[in-house]
Order: C-alpha cells, then structure tokens, then sequence
C-alpha cells in the first residue's frame, strides 16, 4: 500500500506562483509513474501532469504546458507540482495519484492505483 499526502495550496492572485508537494508512504514510489490531476466544481477530474517513474519523461496537458513542472525526488519519496503564472481557470482541488510503472505517462485516472485526498488550490482574478 502507498499512502500519498498533497500539500501546498492555498490561496493565490493570478499570476502568481505555487508548488504542491505530495508525500509518499508505506512504499518507496520509486518504481510507480506518479501523475497529477485536478478537479473544478462541477466538473469531471482531469489530467494535468504525470512522470514516468524513471523521472525521465514529463508529459502535461495542453492548457498547463509551459507554467507548470512536475518533478520527483525518488530519495524523499515525493513528487511536486511547480505551477507559475497561475490563473483563475487553475482553481481545482489537485490529487496526487500513483500508478504502476507500465502506466508512467498515463493520462487516464483509472490506470492510478492510489490517490491523495486533494489540496485546494484558488486562483483569484
């Protein structure tokens, strides 16, 4: 089992800058593709960046493409989420999730085998 804790959202003015952290334990998550993914009110949880497990290869969607990187630290066991330029339009809760290694790249929340519970992230205008 892989318990996963997010931290560092908050409250931010557009433009500004932020970086999640998500803290593994009960498991190295040195073996598992670790991925990020965020959800509006009222809307369905989206992708916004994964990391093959190797830290080799970063893949982001669209939209986030150029602000935000994602990076891990395989020694502290954790994955983080540097998001700049932030605005109104990224405010979600932002879940951290990790898969199997077979998985690393995986836009999709169902091959994410364990999540954190969210931290909330708001981009005021």
């Amino acid at each position: 089992q892989v318990q996963l804790v997010e931290s560092g959202g908050g409250l931010v003015q557009a433009g500004g800058s932020l970086r999640l952290s998500c803290a593994a334990s009960g498991r190295t998550v040195s073996t598992y593709a670790m991925g990020w993914f965020r959800q509006a009110p009222g809307k369905e949880r989206e992708f916004v960046a994964a990391i093959h497990y190797s830290g080799g290869h970063t893949y982001y969607i669209a939209s986030v493409k150029g602000r935000f990187i994602i990076s891990r630290d395989n020694a502290e066991n954790t994955v983080y989420l540097q998001m700049n330029s932030l605005k109104p339009e990224d405010t979600a809760v932002y879940y951290c999730a990790a898969a199997a290694a077979s998985y690393s790249g995986s836009t999709y929340a169902r091959d994410y085998t364990y999540w954190g519970q969210g931290t909330q992230v708001t981009v005021s205008s």
